[in-house]
């Protein structure tokens, strides 16, 4: 067929009838970087802390009244008196905080890195442990130079043993500083994990540490499961599956979200770690996740079983024994038509699959707000509905084809012939050919014709003929010589690659049985 040779990925790893199941499921992972290019990231990857006042009113004394120029920091950090060093110390984080123009590539200009590194190894002193951490906590949240210059200056190892700090101040800006750092690159996630920080960092995660602590750890973990090339080690993910699985029991939304932002990255690509997620049991819930009323719950909850069903056959099954097909028909007709879209791109994948998950898609209800996404959706969520429909084409069985047909498919496909883009148009030629097939078998071919002449369908693929695509053109061409361009009782034939049905004043339709 045409399609298969269009240049798009997604089109390469189309799934077509008649190759083996596990041909099929390497083809079933959709290509989602069109789906997302267009998104913004919804989950910070760094996060300056720019509150003015230390949890400790004692070390703000310490300070008080003292106002030094980056001159004065830097020969006062350079000392030996600890009360000196502290006053450097704050007075440079109060300039990483500032809101507006933060002096981070200052501070770093000045060679202020390994000094702020020594003074995290101050345990007699922590107040400038304390102040330290903050600082290059912010220094880490600014572009990638600056977050390795604090790599290079030796922060992951200290920060790290802060892990274990007894002041809790100390130990949570710690987490932040290595949530900042594991959050800029592959390269620096797998020096903060080859540090040994996941144990220390799961360690602390109890019910005894504020809702506000949690939330650090939880976005810090979040952001050690980032990146897939490479992915993060298999034993690093282990260890945090588990705790992860518990974090997604939290009431907190902010947890939840960071929780399941962390099962997204896990899941995305690979079958065997979309398997080690399904593996640990946290599908239902999940699920239930997808029905949240809150949005920053809801987006990463149904881009994590979204990513499931790209998997095999068994991890597709696995989230629609979960209930992924209750809620998936009322997400189609969410109200955000970013929720609309990541939801039609996650029932194109179960659509992907054998005829018996085709058929749960059909039992749950699906087809309906798939055609009202058709008719009315932006068409960048008509898209992803389009999808869903092709690959229930091509792995449905002829039966289910008919129901695809009932349902009201063929007239915004037909609608969205006209649209400027020649990879969709492509694949709803695929679809009608398919249909035209399906009806072939059942001797209904004539009554579909005829439904498709009455909905403009005919005109609009002879006028695809001429279309400056050459496979859209060989394609219309194709279904026209197949399925339209012979003589009948109804029509005159009026010559080549002109279609029998043309002679619309002499055509009395009569209501399909099968298919209407």
């Amino acid at each position: 067929m045409a399609t298969s040779e269009a240049p798009d990925e997604r089109l390469r790893k189309f799934k077509y009838r008649g190759k083996d199941a596990s041909v099929r499921r390497q083809q079933r992972i959709a290509v989602s970087l069109e789906l997302r290019k267009a998104k913004k990231e919804e989950q910070a990857l760094k996060r300056r802390n720019i509150t003015d006042l230390s949890p400790d009113p004692s070390s703000e004394k310490l300070a008080k009244g003292v106002s030094l120029t980056l001159d004065e920091i830097v020969n006062h950090a350079s000392g030996t008196d600890p009360r000196l060093c502290f006053q450097a110390t704050q007075a440079a984080r109060k300039m990483l905080s500032r809101e507006r123009n933060p002096a981070l590539k200052l501070i770093v200009e000045a060679g202020l890195v390994p000094r702020l590194v020594e003074f995290l190894k101050s345990f007699l002193y922590p107040c400038l442990q304390f102040e330290a951490a903050w600082a290059l906590t912010n220094i880490a949240s600014g572009q990638s130079e600056l977050t390795r210059a604090v790599v290079e200056g030796g922060a992951v190892s200290p920060l790290v043993e802060l892990l274990s700090s007894p002041d809790v101040a100390v130990c949570e800006q710690a987490v932040w500083a290595l949530g900042n750092i594991a959050g800029d690159s592959p390269e620096l996630r797998d020096i903060v994990i080859s540090s040994n920080a996941v144990p220390y960092l799961l360690a602390l995660v109890s019910s005894t540490i504020s809702v506000t602590f949690l939330r650090n750890i939880t976005w810090t973990l979040s952001n050690l499961c980032r990146y897939k090339n490479p992915y993060p080690c298999a034993k690093a993910v282990k260890q945090m599956l588990p705790v992860l699985l518990c974090l997604l029991q939290h009431h907190d939304t902010e947890i939840l979200s960071d929780t399941c932002w962390a099962l997204s990255y896990l899941t995305e690509g690979c079958n065997e770690r979309i398997g080690q997620v399904v593996g640990t049991g946290v599908l239902p819930r999940l699920v239930e996740l997808m029905t949240s009323s809150e949005l920053t719950v809801l987006i990463p909850s149904l881009r994590t079983v979204g990513n499931i069903v790209t998997g095999t056959d068994q991890q597709t099954q696995a989230a629609i024994d979960a209930g992924v097909l209750r809620v998936l028909p009322q997400l189609l007709l969410h109200p955000r038509s970013s929720i609309q879209k990541e939801a039609a791109w996650t029932l194109s994948n179960v659509a992907a699959g054998p005829s018996q998950q085709i058929q749960q898609l059909i039992a749950h209800g699906a087809l309906p707000p798939l055609v009202a996404l058709l008719k009315n959706g932006e068409f960048k969520v008509q898209k992803e509905a389009v999808w869903t429909v092709a690959n229930f084409t091509t792995g449905g069985t002829v039966e289910q084809l008919i129901q695809l047909v009932q349902s009201g498919v063929l007239e915004p496909l037909v609608n969205l012939l006209t649209v400027q883009d020649p990879k969709i148009v492509l694949i709803i030629l695929d679809i009608i050919s398919y249909i035209l097939q399906a009806a072939e078998k059942l001797f209904e071919k004539e009554k579909l014709c005829l439904l498709l002449e009455e909905l403009g369908g005919i005109d609009k693929i002879e006028a695809l003929q001429h279309h400056e695509n050459p496979q859209i053109g060989q394609t219309a061409l194709s279904i026209i010589e197949n399925h339209f361009f012979e003589v009948s009782d109804f029509a005159v034939e009026r010559g080549a690659h002109t279609s029998r049905w043309a002679d619309r004043q002499v055509i009395t339709c009569p209501v399909p049985t099968l298919l209407l």
